[in-house]
């Protein structure tokens, strides 16, 4: 385990948010589209479920997504301002399935919010780490989806959204068998 387990949790749901919209492929186009990722992510707290909502979750993709290609000082410059935005007061708290684990903002707090201050406060761990190598773009060349590598030897290089390792490694194979 690189980072602790509610960081990690965090980190993947920035991952999964960021590919929600890779290669050109809208994975959150409508509010109920939505609320299948905030289950499957496992999102609590107040929804408004509405337009708005769904659009600042979008803008919050993109600036995830920006922050995802940054260097270490513009990172933090970023995820300072998200955590000054957001008012966040860091907590330890215990709610559904979920042993203590913190959170920065109340549970009535804006979706976009809530979302936002849980992928800084992830981000902080990955930056006080010194571990931004870790954030990575897929190396498939057809790709651009985001790659979170919590390997142990640093190796990871293809996203989950798709075929790429397999696809490159298959790629690889047939360009050997082609040489010989």
């Amino acid at each position: 385990m690189v980072f602790a387990p509610d960081t990690e949790v965090a980190l993947r749901s920035v991952v999964n948010l960021i590919n929600s919209v890779a290669n050109g492929e809208e994975q959150l186009a409508t509010t109920q589209d939505l609320d299948r990722f905030l289950t499957a992510e496992g999102f609590s707290g107040s929804r408004t479920r509405d337009a708005a909502e769904l659009e600042s979750v979008h803008r919050l993709r993109g600036e995830l997504a920006a922050l995802w290609l940054e260097d270490e000082s513009a990172a933090v410059k970023t995820v300072n301002r998200l955590l000054r935005e957001a008012r966040a007061l860091p907590q330890l708290v215990k709610h559904d399935e979920w042993d203590w684990h913190l959170h920065a903002t109340t549970p009535d707090a804006p979706l976009a919010q809530r979302m936002s201050t849980e992928a800084a406060m992830a981000l902080v761990d990955v930056i006080r780490s010194k571990e931004m190598d870790r954030l990575l773009v897929c190396a498939a060349e057809d790709c651009n989806a985001v790659v979170l590598d919590l390997s142990r030897n640093r190796s990871k290089r293809y996203c989950d959204t798709g075929n790429c390792a397999n696809r490159a490694h298959v790629a690889a194979y047939r360009a050997r068998k082609a040489a010989s």
